[in-house]
């Protein structure tokens, strides 16, 4: 299978649309923690070499790549969602607001912006284009798969040394079997998703006094 291009982004550099921001998300279908959402502008010139779809890439290698990635880029923006606004917003508006927040860090102003999928956020300050599984097409959208995963995971890497009991440093808050054994022992923490059906059903009462603020925006 053919790796991510910088074809789309020379197009649209040609027609004057520059800078060309790459966007994408991680965390979207967990039962815990926030949702992430990276947004990367790449130099042309100095396009970084094994940049892949993050899902087909071992953790090593992302983490490889993430440095590659926040050492040759023009801009790299982060933004994320917390469990709170998950549960009151949904996950899909939820999602559009870590894109908008990772949008708005970018040192750098974009004038358009590659979108993982087939949506996007409302109301941005530049002109977007979706591309359905973009991160497998693009490589700027690409890069930005690789940010968000690396940094939602580093995020649940910290939220498992405040809650070892949920295992969040294997599985990063899916629904892995063993994640979904501990919620039905040990009931949600405060940094599990409510409005998600396995965490209703597991709802035990508040089994802890303390939320550590691991997330601040």
């Amino acid at each position: 299978m053919a790796s991510p291009h910088f074809r789309h982004e020379r197009t649209l550099i040609r027609a004057g649309l520059w800078p060309v921001a790459g966007v994408d998300e991680a965390g979207r279908g967990p039962l815990a923690g926030p949702v992430s959402a990276a947004a990367v502008i790449l130099d042309p010139k100095k396009l970084p070499r094994g940049i892949d779809d993050s899902k087909k890439l071992s953790s090593a290698a992302r983490t490889e790549l993430f440095d590659l990635i926040c050492a040759k880029a023009l801009a790299i923006g982060v933004g994320l969602a917390s469990v709170e606004e998950i549960d009151r917003l949904n996950i899909r508006n939820a999602t559009f607001l870590a894109m908008r927040r990772a949008l708005d860090a970018l040192a750098v102003r974009p004038v358009h912006a590659l979108i993982d999928g087939n949506a996007s956020p409302r109301d941005l300050f530049c002109t977007t284009q979706t591309i359905i599984k973009g991160d497998a097409i693009s490589l700027s959208i690409a890069a930005a798969s690789i940010v968000a995963k690396v940094t939602r995971d580093r995020l649940m890497e910290r939220l498992h040394e405040a809650y070892p009991l949920y295992g969040f440093e294997t599985h990063m808050g899916y629904g892995a079997p063993a994640h979904l054994a501990a919620l039905k022992t040990h009931g949600p923490c405060p940094y599990h998703r409510r409005s998600f059906a396995p965490v209703r059903a597991a709802e035990a009462g508040d089994l802890f006094n303390e939320t550590p603020n691991l997330f601040q925006k």
